[in-house]
C-alpha cells in the first residue's frame, strides 16, 4: 500500500528542547548579537571578521547538540508514511535523528559555500572548521557560510513548494509562521488536506481548519503520532 505523504514544516521551537537558541527572540538579538549585524548580507559586507567568528562559536555550539524526542519520533514515523521535512533550522539534528529527507530553507550550519555562487557547498574540514577572511573557495571567493542571510533569495523555497504541493497531511511544529518565504507554504497546501500545527503558544494562520496541539515539539510530537497513527488505523 503506497504510504500517504507527511510534509513537515520545522521552526526554532522543534530544536529549542536539544538547547539550541530559537534565531530570533523579543528583543532581535541572536545569541547576544543583533540580528541585523549577523544575519544579513549587508552585516557580512560591512563586517566579514565579526560574522564569521560569530558562525564559528555557532558551529562549536551546535557540535555537540543531540536530537531530542520530537527530532527521534518524526523519523520513526517514516514506518508509517512518505516524510518531507522543511525546516527553516540550520542545524542537522532532523538527520541526526534519521530523518532521510529534509530540506533546509535557511541553509545549513555543517556547510559552506563561495560569496561567488550557492550553488556549489562544501562540508566543513572537520580538521579546520573555522573560517577566516582570506580563506578561500576553489573558484576564488571568499568561502562563508551556506546560511540563507535577510536580503538574500531562499534557493530551496521552490522543491519545498512542490512537496507541500502534493501533501496529504501538512505538519507545522515550532513555527512562529511570521517570517517569509516559509510561512507562505501554508497557501500552497491542498484545501483538503489535513493541517496540524505544535506550539506551547495560541498560533494563528491563514488557514481556519487547523488542528492545535498547544504543547513543545517532544510532547506535542508524540501527542500527533498517536493521533496520525488512530486514524490512519495503524499499530504501533
Amino acid at each position: 500500500m503506497k504510504k500517504k505523504k507527511l510534509v513537515v514544516l520545522t521552526g526554532a521551537g522543534m530544536s529549542a528542547e536539544s538547547g539550541i537558541s530559537t534565531f530570533r527572540d523579543a528583543n532581535g538579538l541572536w545569541e547576544n548579537y543583533p540580528v541585523e549585524d549577523v544575519a544579513s548580507i549587508e552585516g557580512f559586507e560591512r563586517d566579514p571578521k565579526t560574522v564569521l567568528d560569530f558562525y564559528n562559536m555557532l558551529r562549536k555550539k551546535y557540535k555537540d547538540c543531540q536530537p531530542n524526542e520530537g527530532h527521534k519520533v518524526l523519523a520513526d514515523l517514516e514506518k508509517y508514511f512518505d516524510i518531507t521535512i522543511i525546516t527553516q533550522n540550520i542545524d542537522n539534528l532532523h538527520e541526526k535523528a534519521g530523518s532521510n529527507k529534509v530540506i533546509h530553507l535557511h541553509g545549513e550550519i555543517a556547510k559552506n559555500r563561495s560569496t561567488k555562487t550557492d550553488q556549489i557547498l562544501y562540508d566543513i574540514d572537520p580538521n579546520h572548521p573555522d573560517l577566516h577572511v582570506g580563506d578561500k573557495a576553489p573558484d576564488g571567493g571568499q568561502l562563508r557560510p551556506f546560511i540563507v542571510w535577510f536580503g538574500e533569495a531562499v534557493p530551496m523555497i521552490e522543491p519545498a513548494i512542490e512537496e507541500t504541493q502534493q501533501a496529504d497531511i501538512f505538519v507545522v511544529i515550532g513555527s512562529s509562521l511570521v517570517v517569509y518565504p516559509a510561512a507562505g507554504l501554508l497557501g500552497y497546501v491542498p484545501r483538503k488536506t489535513p493541517v496540524y500545527v505544535i506550539d506551547p503558544k495560541p498560533v494563528s494562520t491563514s488557514r481556519y481548519d487547523f488542528q492545535l496541539i498547544q504543547e513543545k515539539a517532544t510532547s506535542g510530537v508524540q501527542k500527533l503520532k498517536k493521533i496520525l497513527l488512530e486514524e490512519e488505523g495503524f499499530d504501533e
